[in-house]
Formats: structure tokens, C-alpha cells, sequence
């Protein structure tokens, strides 16, 4: 790797060659602040906080954005820089919704611990502000009032994620950004995936919070109140309390809810598990069909995903025959919560209200959608992300890191390894194989420690070739076929493959796709973090030692749900069908989510 001399601060230092000068400062453990940047993700140079004093050069230069050269002199923190940041910070000011204290990102907000570490006092440039009013969706809030125009949001919606909903619109003072012509989320094609959530540095978009209705629910003597939790929630809540990413707090995080004042604890990952032998077993179907010569659509490809869900029936709405009718494990779970847990205990489903804690903001829109409702009844009632579990969790007074370890309750509290990788990419197609191989082959699938390794990491699209040898004499036309498998990770992923469908060359039999890059761990409901890549690694190691350190790690082995099929008929069967699986809507590019698509008896 070829280094370059440069001084920074009156310091000899090297830099790798290439690097811009903010890259060479952090290289050299030197702080410069910055707003708008965001590692590995977007460098545009909008905020200019980031500026430093370059010796020779007349301006000063935006750190972010200019290279770092031989011989450069470098000073992060001459007067005439600081000065130039306080003024580039108050002039941000001057426009900004100054609410702080009612506002969502209090306390935890860039642009409030900005003017702590500039040591600015004082708002001299007040004037006129934009005129923006917040714009409210099911999932997100998006408020320009506090917008600062870092882009962030920008460089992932369209380079990132490829979806195209944010921009910039006008120009000068009367710049937003926003849909096109300033639609509102909920009239365009967003996906709801919540990435621009999770990288705003301010309170400009956020979650639409559930938190009230919950405590509402919490706080009625009528109600029986159930919660559920999704693997992901599990290796992201103790960042809430300053732990660092990756670290696994399942019992801790069972007791919280618990004190909380829940009913019953249960665990999304039964849902997963249930979701495997649903969708295993429609994989199944299908795959007999295309070996008999009958008809059948393949590649399939998974639904767990809401955010995915909508990108495909607004972007490819004449291809929604290849997602399964699945639901996804949550709204399952829900589904089985009050359709069959309810008279076990003898409740109605109108008695029963089911709370979801997802590191999803796709999430919040789903169980609002009417195909998430039974016999007049929403499957979810309300959502909250980890983060808005977090907040919860501390306004009760709790010392959450110092509570015991609880157990999730029965019956649906029981799950195996396969449905704790639901929650990174690669996961769920890797737990389906587990048990499609099987059932196939009547033995365990072929790799290290039950891990398809050719599927696990974190790149944007992965690919895997099982071949099916020495199967049961009843899967005999199988002996020798080829099941070819890709994983999309993120929309960009997702358009690759949707692409290939389109034009008809796609070799794939079974396609898996999470909205997110990297899957659920990186949510947009997931605590944020300045270092994305980082703590996208963290949480998937963490969700694959929760997976290898279970007693039971295919979803068939499950005991709770083997003996819930006993009852309830075999996967497939009508009752699934009726609630377990669902159907799509094709929308197209214009045709978005309105009010008759949503349960509006909430």
C-alpha cells in the first residue's frame, strides 16, 4: 500500500495515497468534525464544517472532499478554522426548527452535539425559515423544518438503495428535499425500508412512533397484551444503553418487556420457524411441479421482507407470482396469536393486542396493509423499532443492564438457530435449505457446521449451487438436479435479479431478498451508527453465534411447533392458507398505497 508524508497540527504523519485529508486526519487519530459525511456511505462536502487550513492555499479546504497530497501542511483547528465553523454552524441555525426539547432526536441529535463541541451560544443570524410542514406516513415522518440539507438521505435512497424517492427540489434558500414536486412519502413510491431514517443526522425523518398506543394498550384492563420480538432486536438493543454493536442481550431484553407490564413474551423467531415450514414447503410444490412438467413459477422468492414487498409491486408489478404467499413471521405469529393462542387461553381475537418490536420501519406500513387482517382483525397491532423500544425500556426507570435473564413464555416462545439468521442477509434461504435438503435428501445439508457458505457475508448479491444426490425414492425425478440460489442484499441487489426475470435469463430456482443492505441487523428501526460496515459485521457474527450455540438449529426439529401442526393441520393446509399466506397488489410507479389499501379501524 503506497504512503504519501504529509504534517498535520505541527505533526509528521503518512497517509495511505488517495485518501482525502479527513481520511488522513482519522488515519493519524485526529478529529475533524462533520455533518454530512458518513463513512463508506456519502461524501459530498455540503456542511463544510469539515473544513481545515491547508499552508499556501488562499481558502480553506473541505477535508471531506480534497485529496491529501505529499508535503501538505495541515492545520484542523487554527482560529481562523474555528471561527469559519461556529459561523458555518449558526448559519445552519438560522434555518433550522429550533424545537429541541418535543423533538424525537433530543439529546441524541449530530447537529446538537456539534454546537456543544464548536462552543457555540449564541443564534445571531435568525431569520426567515423554511415554510416546510411535516409530511406523515405509516412508517416515517419526514419534518424539512429540521432538515440541513446534508443529502445523506439522498446518497442512499438513490445510489445506495437505487430507489429514486428523495432529491433536492428548488434551489437557494427554497431548497427541500422531498419526493418529486414535493409529494408526500405516502403518495410515492417509497419503499419505507427507513435507510434515509437511520443515516438523517437530525430530526428530519424519523419512524412514526408507536409508543403511545402501546402504553395505552399497556395501561388497559380490557386488553391482553402480547409482544413479540424479532432476532434482529436481540444483538442491536444494547446499543440503546452504550454497549457496543454485536453485543447479544435475549434474556435481559425478555425481562425489560416483562417489567414492562406484557402479558406474554413471545419470540418472532417462532414465527421464522413457522415461516420455513410454509414456505419450505411451497418451495417444495413448486419444485415437484417443474420436475413432473407440470406448470410453475420459479424462481420463487421470499417475503419476509415488507420494504422488498412494495419495491417489487411498484417497480415489476407483473411478477408478483414469483414471491411466496407467505407472510411474513411476525404478522404470522400475530396471525396464530389470535386465531389459535387466544382460545387456548379463552379470548376473543378482539381481547388480544399484539405488539411487534422490529428493527424495521417497512414493518409499521405492513400491518396496516388490509391483506394483514383476519376475519375483520389485524394480525399486528402496533410496531415499534428497537430504538422506540429502547426509549421505552429507560422511561420506566429500569436499569436495564443490570436486570436477570428472563425466558420467552410458551408456546410461542420456542424456536431453533435457523430462525435467529432470519434477521441477517442470506439467513432465511440458508434456515429453508436446512430443512428443504431434508426433507429432499433424508439427511443434513452438506456444509461446515450447517452454514451454506457461498451465502453467507454481507456483499450485495450471492449465489450457491446445491446439488440434490441420493434423495428419498419419493423425490426420485430430483437424483442428480441442480438448485440454483441467490441472495440480494439491499434494493440495488434486488433490481439486479428482478432485471434478469424481466428479460427472461435468470438461472435462479429460489431467490431470497431483504430490503436492507446486510438484512434486518441494519434495519432502518436499528440504533444508528457512524461506522455502518462496522457494526453490520458485528451484529451478523452475533446472530450466528445465537444460532450455533441453540440446542436445536432446523426449524422442523421445533417441538412447540410440531405440536401446533397437530392441531392445526399440516403446512399448506387450508387454515394456513387462510392465515398464513396472503397476496399482493401490483401498484406500479403511480399507482401507491391509499387509504382504501389500508385497515383503517386502528
Amino acid at each position: 500500500m503506497s504512503m504519501i508524508n504529509l504534517t498535520i497540527n505541527g505533526l509528521p504523519c503518512q497517509a495511505t495515497k488517495g485518501s482525502t485529508i479527513l481520511e488522513a486526519a482519522i488515519e493519524n487519530d485526529f478529529h475533524i468534525p462533520t455533518l454530512c459525511h458518513l463513512k463508506d456511505v456519502h461524501k459530498f462536502g455540503t456542511c463544510r464544517i469539515c473544513v481545515v487550513e491547508q499552508v499556501g492555499a488562499k481558502n480553506l479546504q473541505a477535508s471531506c472532499m480534497v485529496e491529501a497530497q505529499e508535503g501538505m501542511e495541515i492545520y484542523t483547528h487554527s482560529d481562523r478554522v474555528r471561527r469559519a465553523r461556529k459561523t458555518l454552524y449558526q448559519l445552519m441555525l438560522s434555518d433550522h426548527n429550533k424545537n429541541c426539547l418535543s423533538c424525537i432526536r433530543n439529546q441524541d441529535c449530530d447537529l446538537q452535539a456539534m454546537g456543544r463541541e464548536l462552543g457555540v451560544l449564541s443564534d445571531p443570524y435568525a431569520g426567515a425559515n423554511n415554510p416546510g410542514k411535516p409530511d406523515f406516513s405509516e412508517s416515517i415522518l419526514r419534518d424539512s423544518t429540521k432538515c440541513i440539507l446534508c443529502r445523506r438521505c439522498v446518497t442512499v435512497c438513490n445510489d445506495i438503495q437505487q430507489v429514486c424517492v428523495l432529491n433536492a427540489q428548488s434551489r437557494g434558500f427554497l431548497t427541500t428535499v422531498s419526493p418529486a414536486a414535493n409529494m408526500r412519502l405516502g403518495e410515492s413510491n417509497c419503499t419505507y425500508c427507513g435507510q434515509c431514517v437511520s443515516v438523517c443526522p437530525v430530526g428530519a425523518l424519523a419512524e412514526t412512533s408507536h409508543k403511545e398506543r402501546v402504553w395505552q394498550a399497556l395501561g388497559d384492563p380490557e386488553k391482553f397484551v402480547v409482544v413479540q420480538t424479532a432476532p434482529a432486536v436481540r444483538v442491536g438493543i444494547g446499543e440503546c444503553f452504550g454497549l457496543e454493536p454485536g453485543t447479544s442481550l435475549t434474556g435481559k431484553m425478555v425481562t425489560a418487556l416483562q417489567v414492562m407490564g406484557f402479558d406474554a413474551v413471545f419470540d418472532t423467531n417462532w414465527g421464522a420457524d413457522l415461516t420455513i415450514m410454509e414456505e419450505g414447503t411451497e418451495f417444495l410444490n413448486r419444485l415437484k411441479d417443474t420436475l413432473t412438467g407440470k406448470q410453475a413459477t420459479l424462481p420463487m422468492m421470499t417475503s419476509c421482507s415488507p420494504g422488498w414487498v412494495k419495491y417489487i409491486e411498484n417497480h415489476f408489478p407483473d411478477h408478483l407470482d414469483h414471491l411466496s404467499t407467505c407472510k411474513s413471521p411476525h404478522t404470522m405469529l400475530g396471525a396464530v396469536v389470535k386465531h389459535y393462542y387466544a382460545k387456548k387461553i379463552g379470548k376473543n381475537p378482539e381481547d388480544m393486542y399484539v405488539v411487534s418490536v422490529m428493527p424495521c420501519t417497512a414493518k409499521k406500513t405492513e400491518i396496516a396493509r388490509r391483506e394483514m387482517c383476519n376475519d375483520g382483525v389485524p394480525n399486528v397491532d402496533a410496531v415499534l423499532t428497537t430504538r422506540e423500544l429502547g426509549d421505552m425500556i429507560r422511561s420506566t426507570g429500569t436499569n436495564f443492564l443490570h436486570l436477570p435473564d428472563g425466558q420467552f413464555d410458551s408456546p410461542l416462545g420456542e424456536s431453533t438457530g435457523a430462525a435467529d439468521i432470519f434477521g441477517v442477509t442470506g439467513g432465511v434461504t440458508e434456515a429453508a435449505l436446512r430443512t428443504v435438503y431434508e426433507i429432499i435428501c433424508g439427511r443434513e445439508l452438506p456444509f461446515p457446521n450447517l452454514h451454506v457458505t457461498p451465502i453467507v457475508g454481507l456483499e450485495q448479491v450471492k449465489e450457491a449451487t446445491i446439488t440434490l444426490e441420493n434423495v428419498k425414492p419419493e423425490w426420485a425425478a430430483a437424483e442428480g438436479f441442480e438448485v440454483k440460489i441467490a441472495v440480494a442484499s439491499g434494493l440495488a441487489g434486488a433490481k439486479i435479479l428482478m432485471e434478469q426475470i424481466e428479460a427472461g435469463t435468470s438461472p435462479y430456482h429460489f431467490i431470497e431478498v431483504m430490503a436492507c443492505p446486510g438484512g434486518c441487523i441494519v434495519g432502518g428501526g436499528q440504533p444508528r451508527t457512524h461506522d455502518i460496515e462496522a457494526t453490520r459485521k458485528a451484529r451478523m457474527e452475533a446472530l450466528y453465534r445465537e444460532d450455533e450455540g441453540k440446542p436445536l438449529r432446523k426449524s422442523h426439529e421445533n417441538a412447540s411447533l410440531q405440536a401446533f401442526y397437530e392441531e392445526w393441520g399440516q403446512p399448506g393446509c387450508h387454515a394456513s392458507h387462510e392465515y398464513l399466506h396472503t397476496h399482493y397488489t401490483p401498484r406500479g410507479i403511480f399507482n401507491e398505497l391509499t387509504t382504501e389499501n389500508f385497515n383503517l379501524n386502528r
